[in-house]
């Protein structure tokens, strides 16, 4: 898991860093380090979200083993099985 706000203390800097962490692979999941909520990087309500609650994973299974769950906006099936595998409606 890498917090957006630790790529870099400028921000012109660390997006360039995070444009390279996406390009390489590295960085495929974006999250809300509040909610626990992780998601596609293209998720209309990733992006509103404040950067010091941002953080981004390189893949599902890295995502799941910090406690995070899926979006409801944006994996809505995912989301779909996760709840009903925790809460179980």
């Amino acid at each position: 898991m890498i917090r957006h706000l630790e790529l870099d203390s400028d921000p012109i800097e660390r997006q360039r860093r995070l444009q390279g962490l996406i390009r390489r692979g590295e960085v495929c999941l974006g999250g809300y380090a509040r909610g626990k909520i992780y998601g596609l990087l293209s998720c209309s309500a990733g992006k509103r979200m404040k950067i010091e609650n941002r953080v981004f994973f390189k893949n599902e299974d890295e995502a799941i083993q910090f406690g995070y769950r899926p979006c409801g906006r944006c994996l809505p099936e995912k989301y779909r099985l996760w709840k009903l595998k925790t809460h179980g409606n």
